[in-house]
Parts: structure tokens; C-alpha cells; sequence
């Protein structure tokens, strides 16, 4: 699964031609977008959430996780008015980390607007990511895929933009059949992220 990936050929963009050439392909008449998230720690500066859980305001934190609603809701409208089928897989290793507990919980409201998430326990996976951890990528159509990159300190940092037809099949295929093997959004949460107390953040 993926094994063609790492020679993939692509071209390195920035996050605002990133963003750009995401657009474009989103408007382009393709048929579904996935979503494939393996990090386990990022930064999110700017989401005022992700601001407070930094600082170790755990309640604060969730409690301005409901700002996004409207945004959520205006992105799922949108896809759904382009007829987009819009999926998304989040890979959570375990112990969890502070992020992916704070973000499970940011994911819960996007469920909640409509987003379709599915989880997927990385020890599930392991006889997958012998030599590699699956990628982080985003896929749209057949048209065009993109690996997120981030820079050494969890920050966005751009893409690599794909092209290639038969890359972009081979990958697709690799993220339905993980997704079959990810778990319903709310049994996952439930039994493993909401007990959890609140995360000890480092700086």
C-alpha cells in the first residue's frame, strides 16, 4: 500500500500556491476529496482554540472550539454545492498526544456539521508502516493529490502537488481501503478520548 509514493514525482509549492492550486482542482468538476491525516503534532497559531490548549487552557480551549461552527458550516456547504463527496481518515497513535486530544475534540464539531471522519488506531496499521508511515495527503478527484508538509516545528509549510493519473489511483485505493478499516467517529471518541483528563501541555 503506497509503495509508489516516496518516487512519486511532484512539485514543492508554498501554502499560498498550495492553497491555490487546491482550490482550482476542488472547482474542477471532481467527484469526491479525501483526506488522509497521520501527524501527531502540529500548530495551529491564529485558531484561538489551539492558542488557549497551547498555553495549558484546557477549558478555555474547548470551550472556543464552537467559534468554528459557522466556518465548518460554510465549508461543508460549499463542497456539498460542488457535489463533492468530502472524506476524511485521522490516524491516532497511542498514548494520544495533547494535539490529537485537543484536535478529536475540534473534529467532534466538524462531525457535527457534516464532515464525514472516520478514526483509525495506528497499531492497526503497523504491518502497513514497516518501512514508512502512510502519508499525509490530501486527494482530489483524479485530478490532483497533495502531500502536506509541515516545517521542524509543526507549522504548515506547503504541499508536494501530484499529477500523476496512476499515483493518484494507487493512492486513492490505499486510502478507501484504510478508511473501510477506520472506526465511526463517535464509538472511537467516546471510549477513548473523552475519558481522558485533561492533556499536559510542554512548551
Amino acid at each position: 500500500m503506497f509503495d509508489s509514493f516516496p518516487q512519486g514525482i511532484s512539485t514543492r509549492l508554498d501554502r499560498p500556491h498550495y492553497h491555490e492550486e487546491y482550490y482550482r482542482a476542488l472547482k474542477s468538476g471532481i467527484g469526491h476529496l479525501n483526506k488522509l491525516e497521520r501527524g501527531q503534532n502540529f500548530k495551529e497559531r491564529g485558531f484561538s482554540s489551539w492558542e488557549a490548549f497551547a498555553a495549558g487552557r484546557w477549558d478555555e480551549a474547548l470551550s472556543l472550539i464552537e467559534e468554528k461552527r459557522d466556518a465548518y458550516v460554510r465549508q461543508v456547504g460549499e463542497v456539498g454545492r460542488l457535489g463533492v463527496l468530502q472524506r476524511r481518515l485521522r490516524v491516532v497513535e497511542f498514548p494520544v498526544t495533547p494535539y490529537v486530544q485537543w484536535e478529536l475534540h475540534v473534529l467532534r464539531l466538524r462531525v457535527e456539521v457534516g464532515d464525514r471522519i472516520r478514526l483509525l488506531d495506528a497499531r492497526t496499521i503497523a504491518d502497513i508502516e514497516k518501512h514508512r508511515e502512510v502519508p499525509e495527503v490530501v486527494i482530489l478527484g483524479d485530478v490532483a493529490m497533495f502531500e502536506v508538509r509541515y516545517d521542524h516545528d509543526g507549522n504548515a509549510a506547503g504541499a508536494r502537488h501530484y499529477t500523476d493519473a496512476e499515483l493518484i489511483a494507487e493512492t486513492s485505493a490505499g486510502f478507501d481501503e484504510l478508511y473501510a478499516r477506520g472506526e465511526g467517529y463517535a464509538d472511537f471518541f467516546d471510549r477513548e478520548i473523552a475519558p481522558l483528563p485533561p492533556p499536559i501541555v510542554t512548551p
